[in-house]
């Protein structure tokens, strides 16, 4: 059951005026669009072109295949990925979206305006992902009269990262965004989330009814693309893919690196992974000292993380917490073991003694303790790495996971009896 609080702003939603009354939908063919919903037409609602390319290709490309007719909003196309969703059978649409800043009235501006392009594209199903277009993308298509709302919960965000710190500010937005997150999951059919950690948040503070909540095994990948790898055993290399962000564990990485070198100065360290604009991102001249000092090599961002994870004998996450980290899962695909964090996501993609080891959050010296069994023990690189490859084979195939999300939703096979 939903709790009083989500019971509450759900009727307000209720109460309010209605979205087709608002916005009389045309309802020619709307028989048609029933059953395998054939034909209807579909708005994957996104906080960047680059995510829909990257981390959403096989989803779209089979909602076309299955006969959608599917919009790709996103607010930062340019004609390269413009090119890249056309090729996936998609048709990419501009919308306005202010990612990183916190302006209600940008945000209200912004709301209004997806509205109206949603009742324009007469749009019969959404799918949204990440914070705000989960946010506002499902309550402008509750208002713009779309019948079926669906969204994913990738993870609980930085606002529900423990980090050590208190502050009062920090402590308002998180009320504001779990007041909209209960108004707007309150909209949605299906919420799709990655871990039992985050569910257990969102249906205990009345965010989100368990009721609706589908657990996934992250957002799947292709496993052809991302085969296995012969791991390195000469010098042990450990690799951190991340934003460069406090809160992904980059100093707890550095400090550990710099107590395993101090014993075994021939392990080498990467760090793959971008500064953000985010206020707790490594600074340009932190990386440059980095860089200096030759204790870890910073690569920067690169569009295809394959040939790093094949130079790398371990994958270190020590994240303060994620949902189901795609970096993860990629390393496992390539058969590398995990070191992870004891954190919600984090210790979901490792089993101890298995395919890696848990340490707790925010310990530089048990994660060099971790990392120092590989060094000590090179045969584990390889019988843990298999053992993550097989995890990764079970859990983790997109075709699976896309099979399973578009069930949820209703999208059937073409060929399928409806």
């Amino acid at each position: 059951m939903e709790s009083s609080f989500s019971q509450h702003v759900t009727s307000i939603l209720t109460n309010t005026k209605t979205a087709s009354a608002c916005y009389p939908r045309r309802m020619t063919n709307r028989s048609e669009r029933s059953g395998t919903r054939s034909g209807s037409r579909l708005a994957v609602i996104a906080h960047t072109a680059e995510s829909i390319v990257n981390f959403r290709g096989p989803l779209v490309r089979e909602m076309v295949a299955r006969g959608l007719e599917v919009f790709a909003l996103a607010p930062d196309y340019d004609e390269a990925t413009k090119a890249a969703v056309t090729a996936l059978g998609a048709r990419p649409i501009d919308y306005s979206l202010s990612r990183a800043t916190v302006n209600p009235w940008r945000d209200l501006r912004d709301f209004l305006r997806l509205r109206q392009q949603l009742h324009k594209l007469e749009a019969d199903i959404t799918f949204a992902y990440t914070i705000k277009p989960v946010i506002y993308g499902t309550l402008a298509a509750r208002f713009a009269g779309v019948p079926s709302r669906y969204v994913m919960i990738e993870g609980a965000g930085h606002l529900f990262v423990d980090d050590g710190t208190i502050s009062l500010c920090r402590g308002m937005v998180r009320a504001v965004t779990m007041v909209l997150y209960a108004l707007s999951l309150s909209q949605a059919k299906r919420i799709f989330m990655l871990n039992k950690d985050d569910i257990a948040l969102f249906t205990r503070w009345g965010m989100a009814s368990r009721s609706k909540v589908v657990l996934i095994d992250g957002i799947g990948l292709d496993l052809e693309y991302y085969r296995f790898a012969p791991p390195v055993f000469n010098p042990i290399c450990f690799i951190l893919v991340a934003r460069l962000l406090k809160e992904k564990g980059v100093y707890d990485y550095i400090e550990a690196a710099r107590k395993v070198r101090a014993v075994c100065p021939e392990a080498r360290f990467i760090l793959l992974g971008s500064i953000d604009r985010n206020p707790t991102s490594v600074t340009y001249q932190e990386v440059e000292r980095l860089k200096a000092e030759g204790l870890v090599e910073v690569a920067g961002h690169v569009s295809d993380v394959r040939p790093w994870l094949e130079k790398a004998s371990v994958f270190v996450l020590p994240s303060y917490r994620e949902g189901l980290p795609r970096s993860s899962q990629e390393a496992m695909a390539l058969g590398r073991p995990v070191i992870a964090t004891d954190v919600p996501g984090c210790r979901d993609t490792v089993i101890e003694g298995e395919n890696g080891f848990v340490v707790p959050v925010r310990d530089s010296a048990a994660l060099a303790t971790a990392m120092l069994k590989f060094v000590y023990a090179p045969k584990l690189v390889a019988e843990m790495g298999a053992r993550s490859r097989s995890i990764a084979e079970k859990r983790f195939d997109v075709h699976r996971i896309n099979a399973q999300i578009l069930q949820e939703i209703g999208i059937m096979p073409v060929n399928a009896k409806s």
